[in-house]
């Protein structure tokens, strides 16, 4: 069993950036692919960004390709999620999750998910 930890969230003005960072204990991380997911209010979950457990390969919506970057360090069991430039449509609670299967953007396929972190953009 894999649990899932996020943090780094925050209040940042339109512009900002944060990093968010999740931790993982269990399982064997380093073979779990991992995904980023957000869920703003009366929005459904949707995805932001996924990393394979080699680190090779990465996905991004559309809307933050270029602005986001996803990276990992399996030797510290953690995952990351830089974001710039943030935008005020972007406040969400932001979920770290995991996969024992290759990367995709399809959170159907994510067996574990951290509790989420809150990420306000003000104008």
């Amino acid at each position: 069993q894999v649990q899932l930890v996020e943090s780094g969230g925050g209040s940042v003005q339109a512009g900002d950036s944060l990093r968010l960072s999740c931790v993982a204990n269990g399982g064997t991380f380093s073979r779990y692919a991992m995904g980023w997911f957000r869920q703003a209010p009366g929005k459904e979950r949707e995805f932001v960004a996924t990393i394979s457990w080699s680190g090779v390969t990465t996905y991004y919506r559309d809307s933050v390709r270029g602005r986001f970057t996803i990276s990992r360090d399996n030797s510290r069991n953690r995952a990351y999620l830089q974001m710039n430039s943030l935008n005020p449509e972007e406040t969400a609670v932001y979920y770290c999750a995991a996969s024992k299967g290759v990367a995709t953007t399809n959170d159907d396929k994510y067996e574990f998910w951290g509790r989420g972190t809150q990420v306000t953009v003000s104008s």
